[in-house]
């Protein structure tokens, strides 16, 4: 039996702590985006609000394309014999060409590279995010290399931890004079 198959029967438990996983992930970046901006917490409902919506529409893009993953083979690559061809290939093999979705993905990514960057995070902590970050990157890097194809459990997982950080930040930023998290120094 492997660990998928535990987890399935189990979907409840399964959930709860990948929920969990994505909140304490999503409430760690919040603190850390609260304490290096401190002037946030002055607007902090719309300031959430607005990472809330944006969260929203990476994690709308990303599961979308976790499910339905583009694939590249080998096949199709071939020797860029000018600039234009060897940007379009890089553009193919990291997945780019998906419009509106991806584009919005790629800044929420790129602004939650800066705040990881910037935010005041214990190294512990910051190792701790980076790992996962890099597991998620890892398996969505099979499933457009491979032949892999998620089943609808394993879209369900990845949809509930991104459902998690959403919320994890949402919940943190969100506070006006409070930190949730203030107690775990």
């Amino acid at each position: 039996m492997d660990l998928f198959e535990i987890a399935q029967e189990h979907f409840l438990i399964s959930f709860a702590i990948v929920i969990g996983i994505g909140a304490l992930q999503g409430g760690i970046l919040g603190r850390g985006i609260r304490k290096r901006f401190p002037s946030l917490k002055i607007h902090a409902r719309i300031v959430s609000i607005i990472l809330l919506v944006l969260f929203s529409i990476n994690a709308s893009a990303t599961i979308i394309k976790f499910a339905i993953p583009e694939k590249f083979s080998l096949s199709e690559f071939t020797i860029p014999s000018t600039a234009e061809e060897g940007f379009s290939l890089l553009i193919n093999v990291l997945g780019l060409n998906a419009g509106f979705g991806t584009a919005v993905a790629m800044f929420v990514s790129v602004t939650i590279i800066l705040f990881f960057k910037f935010a005041e995070i214990h190294n512990v902590i910051r190792y701790f995010i980076f790992t996962l970050s890099v597991i998620t990157v890892f398996v969505a890097g099979i499933s457009r290399f491979t032949e892999f194809v998620p089943t609808i459990f394993q879209i369900l997982m990845y949809a509930f931890y991104q459902f998690g950080i959403t919320l994890g930040i949402f919940i943190v930023t969100r506070r006006k004079e409070t930190d949730v998290l203030s107690e775990l120094e």
